[in-house]
């Protein structure tokens, strides 16, 4: 039971950590350099990827192949930069971690009651093995699921008209 809630825990931080990210600040595309590579979603869900040029309180305009597009400001959903992708990075930083806590938990769920015992110490040593194998595994995935690129705009949920 201490295992499935420690699981779940780990497995809902990076969860959390994302809903704690307010990114309704159109100011924040500011800091963009021009020629940057961003992706940008319209409220249709109309998807550009391209480079970034100008933004100012109104619009944002970027170039998307050949042309050069402006959006307005009240049609932008989401922009997300495309700089390098981090989730090799991530699969092995988790990947880690996971190694780690699978061994923890082999060792410790593998206890004999007698040390000079050659099968307890035998058995030990694969249930710390096969911990590690399927903590590597689990954290690596975890790893590489979690998004790399950064969205530095998303435009907040339109909310439905409250009576006057």
């Amino acid at each position: 039971m201490r295992n499935a809630a420690l699981v779940c825990f780990l497995i809902l931080i990076p969860c959390s950590l994302r809903a704690q990210d307010k990114k309704a600040d159109w100011k924040a595309l500011y800091d963009l350099r021009a020629g940057e590579k961003i992706e940008l979603v319209e409220t249709g869900m109309k998807k550009h990827v391209g480079t970034f040029s100008t933004v100012t309180d109104e619009a944002i305009q970027m170039r998307e192949g050949p042309n050069d597009v402006g959006i307005p400001k009240e049609n932008v959903a989401r922009v997300t930069v495309l700089d390098k992708s981090h989730r090799l990075r991530n699969a092995f930083i988790f990947g880690a971690v996971g190694v780690g806590a699978g061994v923890g938990i082999g060792a410790a769920t593998s206890r004999c009651s007698n040390s000079t015992d050659t099968f307890c110490g035998i058995g030990r040593s694969i249930a710390v093995s096969l911990g590690a194998a399927i903590g590597l595994a689990g954290g690596a995935g975890i790893g590489a699921a979690i998004p790399s690129h950064p969205t530095i705009y998303r435009a907040e949920p339109a909310k439905p008209n409250a009576p006057h």
